[in-house]
């Protein structure tokens, strides 16, 4: 029996149409390449990283080794003779601890209620608008948050602030030293306490956008069947959506903390300096990281003073380094569990 093979369809024009196909190696090629091209892209940050920390400690060196005074222990922090240097950072670690961590304290509650607020409760014409204007928030300035914060705000903040320091801070409390009269008077406003309710007013948009987003994808299921079952609406926010936007509330967390850790002119402006500070005490006043570099930013000219205030900033480099890797441990210790 003859076996018969099919024709071949002809186009329009009667012709037979060329077989068209991509060899495997041009596939490959393009894989391989795509690859490289991602691979570089992704490499760029950490080699960018590597290179600002190297720059940092080359020029820390010179001035570490000439510094007279424990680098970590010492509250001086003088520069003004080259040959005599004596600097330390203790005290511009527990300024810049104080005032960020108070921020967050402030701002991780208000923020997480608002993106609860804007994705499980507000109806949509409401919901959008609101957003943007909080979102809006992180188009300000720096400097007008610090002038807001010392002209308009701190006067506000002054019973409270007084009410805390009289109650909490003195009598049978003494021992709540966060409360306790600073180095700096009360009256001016120029505390961390100012500093941190400024620092938490700017990282709330952080936080807010960040958490709203991990909310919005909350498996629709998931909330379907808890009502389903009778949940409220809060037993649905409290069992589902809180728990599944954890991680992603610790990350937004230290997104806020790394913009609050950083924070120059607003802090610079709203800061008094103190003497030694050295009470951690929320009333009190004195210079973060990032404060301290900008005061000095014009007498850059030694270079070992100059590497002085480089040392502060490698510091602050390495301290916003362990803040968030410990966060990422934290969040995906979350997930895993």
């Amino acid at each position: 029996m003859t076996r018969v093979t099919p024709a071949t369809p002809l186009d329009r024009t009667g012709t037979t149409p060329a077989v068209t196909a991509t060899p495997a190696r041009a596939k490959w090629r393009g894989d391989r390449l795509f690859k490289l091209v991602a691979a570089t892209a992704g490499s760029t940050i950490v080699v960018a990283i590597l290179l600002i920390a190297t720059f940092l400690l080359i020029r820390a060196v010179p001035s570490l080794r000439a510094n007279h005074a424990n680098f970590f222990t010492s509250a001086e922090f003088n520069t003004t003779n080259p040959h005599n240097l004596a600097f330390g950072i203790r005290d511009l670690f527990m300024v810049t601890a104080l005032s960020s961590t108070f921020a967050l304290v402030l701002a991780v509650p208000v923020a997480v209620g608002i993106a609860v607020f804007l994705t499980q409760y507000a109806p949509a014409r409401l919901s959008r608008p609101f957003g943007a204007i909080v979102d809006l928030l992180a188009a300000v300035p720096s400097i007008i948050f610090g002038l807001w914060g010392i002209f308009v705000l701190a006067p506000q903040l002054r019973p409270l602030a007084e009410f805390l320091n009289h109650n909490l801070g003195g009598g049978w409390l003494q021992w709540l030293f966060l409360f306790k009269q600073g180095n700096v008077s009360l009256a001016g406003g120029g505390t961390i306490f100012t500093a941190g309710a400024v620092l938490s007013v700017m990282i709330l948009p952080i936080v807010t956008s960040v958490a709203r987003e991990v909310f919005r994808q909350t498996p629709r299921r998931q909330i379907e069947a808890a009502l389903a079952l009778g949940a409220t609406k809060w037993e649905v926010v409290r069992m589902t959506v809180l728990p599944f936007g954890r991680s992603g509330v610790i990350a937004a967390s230290m997104l806020g903390l790394g913009r609050a850790l950083g924070e120059t002119v607003a802090v610079l402006i709203i800061l008094r300096s103190a003497a030694h500070p050295g009470n951690w005490s929320l009333f009190d006043g004195g210079y973060t990281f990032a404060s301290k570099i900008a005061s000095a930013a014009s007498e850059f000219s030694d270079p070992l003073p100059t590497g002085a205030y480089i040392s502060a900033g490698f510091a602050l480099f390495v301290l916003t380094f362990i803040v968030n890797a410990a966060a990422r441990a934290i969040a995906g210790g979350k997930v895993n569990g």
